[in-house]
């Protein structure tokens, strides 16, 4: 059984609110009434209505405040809004759509002119509706199979770990295993990024932050991706000031941040070419400022790669982008840098990216 359209009336008027009443009597529609904007507010709180008929002289707060404060909360943002008004010059209808309005009615109120622009935004909203629950069975379905993909992905770990005894010295085979090996971790990693994406973008995902030791973690990753570097030749440095400081972060997250960043660093830079991370707070040697504040950090992949053209500096945070890096063998996808950007700023930080001259690129992340 379909759901009737709900429509939310408000107006200071009692007249002016059964006269709404009456001219929507026939149409089918589930009518509620608030005598003022924070009666209405309050409404919002409990129930979400289809369409907004609002009046715009009422004391206290008038409809082009209470238009704003609807467009302002992500909840309720996507209803359509109508104004009822004896206002008529152009300023009173700019100022309505500044304030956010989908439509305007005039009184006197005309019944047949009434019942058209209600069901017009009716419409508005059951497009919009329809597209949410498009866009979320989407989100779900490719949750669905990221999950799924993890179970044959562990199966393919496995057997590399069984498959190891069986080629103890056989240089060529172990080293086929060690890129399989290395294919399928990566793999992992990229849906683990996915799933934690999903929970930021959701609002689910809930920091566990303690204080950590920032130049630990840079070291442990420096360590960690040594190797692939030496293997291109590439020079892997730490810049790390002589003190160091506990932060309050979310350690596991900032991990796989400096793993993402130092991971694309080594991907695109030449042969021969040099990686640093770089590490600074502020205040002298990363020392707390005289009072008693923690540092702020500031943390930096400085590359030598091919550069990102200036154009591109926001959109490469986009995960639905893929941006050109300078090499055709290789293409740069949003999706590694979405997810740092969406935990520096769940900690309350930026990240951005800069030219390193004379070649390459210089990731910041500022805390």
């Amino acid at each position: 059984m379909n759901k009737k359209p709900q429509v939310l009336i408000v107006d200071d008027e009692p007249y002016a609110r059964q006269t709404i009443e009456m001219l929507l009597l026939k149409e089918s529609y589930e009518l509620f009434f608030a005598e003022d904007a924070h009666e209405a507010l309050a409404q919002l709180d409990d129930e979400i209505p289809d369409v907004i008929l609002s009046d715009v002289m009422m004391p206290n707060m008038d409809g082009f405040e209470l238009c704003q404060r609807i467009k302002r909360n992500p909840k309720w943002n996507h209803v359509p809004i109508i104004l009822v008004t004896a206002l008529d010059s152009k300023q009173d209808l700019a100022r309505g759509l500044e304030a956010g309005a989908d439509d305007f009615l005039h009184k006197p109120i005309n019944g047949l002119e009434l019942r058209a622009r209600v069901r017009s935004m009716l419409r508005i909203k059951q497009r919009h509706d329809e597209l949410q629950a498009a866009l979320q069975m989407r989100q779900d379905l490719a949750n669905m199979i990221v999950h799924d993909i993890r179970s044959p992905l562990s199966t393919i770990l496995i057997y590399c770990d069984l498959l190891e005894s069986e080629l103890e010295g056989n240089s060529g085979g172990m080293q086929t295993l060690d890129t399989v090996r290395g294919e399928a971790n990566r793999l992992s990693s990229f849906l683990t990024d996915m799933l934690m994406m999903a929970k930021m973008e959701h609002g689910r995902l809930m920091l566990s932050q303690s204080p950590v030791d920032v130049n630990e973690l840079a070291t442990a990753v420096r360590d960690s991706y040594e190797p692939m570097a030496r293997l291109k030749e590439i020079q892997l440095d730490l810049d790390l000031p002589t003190e160091s400081n506990k932060m309050m972060l979310d350690a596991n997250l900032w991990r796989r941040v400096l793993d993402n960043l130092v991971s694309n660093a080594v991907k695109f830079s030449p042969t021969g070419g040099n990686i640093t991370l770089k590490v600074r707070y502020d205040g002298p040697d990363g020392v707390a400022s005289s009072n008693g504040s923690k540092p702020h950090l500031n943390l930096q992949v400085i590359d030598e790669g091919p550069g990102i053209a200036a154009e591109h500096y926001e959109t490469i945070f986009d995960k639905f982008k893929i941006v050109a890096t300078g090499r055709r063998d290789v293409k740069q996808v949003g999706l590694g840098l979405a997810f740092c950007k969406m935990v520096v700023e769940a900690h309350n930080g930026r990240i951005f990216v800069s030219a390193n001259k004379p070649r390459g690129s210089v990731f910041t992340v500022e805390l």
